[in-house]
């Protein structure tokens, strides 16, 4: 009789633990925001998530408002989509609110790479160092002399003007990861005199093969995130990652010449703190997918939406050959390529502003912190809500603020010059009468802002300073409608879209 007992009791508590992991024994507290836990035990709202996130959480602001909690995969999610808790959220102490929570376990799962409590701040040093102020304007200048290698190095040698057509995603994401490769991660070394020629042959070759991995691997990147690959796919990611990690492994590094001081800090730090090679060649594949994964796609973006709105293309080339004139270059029949400066790029507000643009309309970040104790939010409206202990809060900024029509009047058309006042300075934006400090939140925000975010714009703006000063562009097809965006990638930066876009260039000179 005892012995039933004992199996009864241990039968109910593993039926109860098991409906309190299904999530049926939630309930909201006292001033906690709208609960909504859907109708399937544990996975509520997963698929209906990533079927199509941002459609998902649209319906669940006209249902619940602009802050609601939802579970996703046996994990709860307070969503804010009133833009002035941002701030709040952000600078949160870590204490409260961690965003490495989250990061850690996804760089685990996606590049196979387990930080170390010291990795946040060695990133943080090297990319201040390196990826801002004078480190900047030696990188840009490595970048530049790698965008003359793949993309201008047979101008000078009297090309005829001959229209080329490409397929406009794949040029711009494969010129752009290829020239932040070779700037990061270092160059071929010559092998002898006069091999110089060679050496730079062989960047080419080597890059355009290891863009061609990346690719297949950026294909895979949203679900491997969810970690809802079938099989098959999931034998092809693990090749892939090994692949990688062989070929950034640092010995093959260090054989290069002229590796960024970002690339090599990192790793002498990482070295000083007993990290492993084996774990270290894992690194390196994480920084080649967070410099390089979003900014050929943003390019893309930034050159179409060029093309589809003559005035604008017109305007921003007007102000890049105004650059050129007046940094003593211009580009004509038999000159050299052109030089672009860090100093140039900084003259071009028309052009940062048709970048933020883009930025506004593709970049679909969700910025995800671990709520570790239970924290006071108080909203606009000076409603005082509880974040729960255990829970995770996250910001959708593409919706709540990017394409809020209350900020941003008709959100989803392309206006090159938003961002812009006439005499050049930054425009503000408000909404109900109050200005507003986030307006586009592309690089994330607080404590977790993209250090990397003045090296990738300035990639960006040297590939389209150089494609619009070089060469003339045009669609192929001119009535050729703007593609779909690939809804998987929401939530993990710039979009891409379902379908290639043809376009031709020639020298226009």
């Amino acid at each position: 009789m005892v012995l039933w007992v004992i199996l009864l009791c241990a039968l109910v508590s593993s039926l109860l633990g098991g409906l309190y992991v299904l999530g049926v024994f939630r309930r909201q507290r006292p001033n906690e925001p709208p609960l909504d836990k859907g109708t399937i035990p544990w996975l509520g709202y997963l698929l209906e998530f990533q079927k199509d996130g941002s459609e998902f959480l649209k319906r669940m602001q006209r249902k619940h408002g602009d802050v609601f909690t939802v579970l996703i995969g046996g994990r709860y999610f307070t969503f804010v989509m009133d833009p002035f808790c941002f701030g709040t959220i952000v600078k949160e102490s870590r204490s409260k609110l961690d965003f490495r929570t989250n990061a850690t376990e996804l760089v685990l799962r996606v590049f196979g790479y387990k930080p170390i409590e010291a990795t946040h701040s060695i990133v943080h040093a090297s990319s201040t160092k390196h990826l801002m102020g004078d480190g900047l304007t030696v990188l840009t200048q490595a970048t530049m002399e790698s965008f003359q290698k793949l993309l201008l190095f047979n101008l000078s040698s009297g090309e005829k003007r001959v229209w080329q057509e490409e397929n406009l995603f794949h040029y711009c994401y494969n010129i752009v990861f290829r020239a932040g490769y070779l700037a990061l991660y270092g160059t071929e070394a010559p092998r002898g005199a006069g091999n110089k020629e060679k050496a730079e042959e062989q960047d080419r070759l080597h890059s355009n093969q290891l863009f061609q991995e990346f690719r297949k691997y950026d294909r895979l990147f949203p679900r491997l995130a969810f970690g809802l690959l079938p099989p098959k796919d999931k034998r092809e990611a693990e090749r892939l990652k090994r692949h990688f990690w062989n070929m950034l492994s640092v010995k093959k590094v260090w054989q290069k010449d002229n590796i960024s001081g970002w690339i090599s800090d990192q790793d002498k730090l990482l070295a000083e703190n007993s990290v492993p090679e084996y774990m270290r060649d894992r690194f390196m594949f994480m920084l080649l997918w967070a410099s390089q994964g979003n900014t050929g796609p943003t390019a893309f973006w930034l050159i179409l939406y060029l093309l589809k709105h003559p005035e604008a293309l017109q305007a921003v080339r007007d102000e890049v050959d105004k650059v050129c004139r007046e940094s003593g270059q211009e580009v004509k029949a038999g000159s050299p390529p052109v030089t672009v400066t860090r100093d140039m790029l900084n003259q071009t507000p028309l052009l940062d502003s048709a970048l933020e643009e883009t930025l506004r309309l593709v970049a679909a970040p969700m910025l995800v912190r671990a709520v570790l104790e239970d924290t006071c939010l108080r909203t606009s409206s000076g409603t005082e809500l509880t974040l729960r202990k255990g829970d995770k809060v996250a910001l959708f900024p593409h919706i709540s603020v990017q394409m809020n029509p209350e900020i941003h009047e008709e959100p989803h058309k392309f206006k090159y010059d938003r961002f812009v006042n006439p005499d050049g300075t930054r425009k503000d934006f408000y909404r109900n009468g109050k200005k507003l400090k986030f307006v586009s939140m592309p690089w994330g925000a607080g404590v977790s802002t993209c250090p990397g975010r003045f090296f990738a714009t300035a990639e960006m703006k040297l590939f389209v300073f150089l494609m619009l000063s070089h060469f003339d562009l045009e669609l192929v097809h001119e009535e050729e409608e703007i593609p779909g965006i690939d809804i998987s990638r929401w939530g993990f930066g710039t979009m891409q879209p379902v379908r290639d876009v043809q376009f031709r260039y020639r020298p226009r000179f």
